[in-house]
């Protein structure tokens, strides 16, 4: 009987993007939308992007990863991926070393940011301005 692969699937969420993480034991390729990271565009993105598999180190490159993302901005989906990734390595290699790494650099990587944009209510143009009044 075959030796069975382990296969790990994440989600990370910052904004309205949306990412999936799919992790399998490999040779440490990370594919964002099929393109490799290597490429990714902007190079700011990028880096945002490989932050946690610095932080990994040695058990990152054992590991292929292989995202898609949807919706928000380029910066909202860098993050995001940057959460799949994170949380995907966290349950992939089971290090409290790790955890503790990760909360010590930037703890948004692990817990996510709450934040949303507050909904748009009547007599003004957006949530918290109002039409200004003019009595003469």
């Amino acid at each position: 009987m075959p030796e069975r692969k382990k296969v790990l699937v994440t989600i990370g969420k910052r904004k309205t993007a949306i990412a999936k993480a799919i992790l399998r034991s490999g040779s440490g390729k990370v594919t964002i939308n099929s393109i490799p990271l290597e490429v990714f565009t902007p190079e700011m993105a990028q880096m945002k992007i490989m932050e946690p598999l610095m932080i990994a180190g040695e058990k990152a490159k054992e590991i292929d990863i292989e995202v898609n993302v949807v919706g928000g901005g380029l910066m909202a989906r860098a993050d995001a991926v940057r959460m799949a990734i994170a949380k995907g390595l966290l349950s992939f290699v089971k290090s409290a070393e790790l955890k503790k790494k990760l909360i010590m650099y930037d703890r948004s990587m692990i817990a996510g940011d709450p934040r949303r944009t507050e909904p748009k209510k009547f007599g003004g143009p957006g949530p918290r301005r109002r039409r200004q009044k003019s009595y003469r």
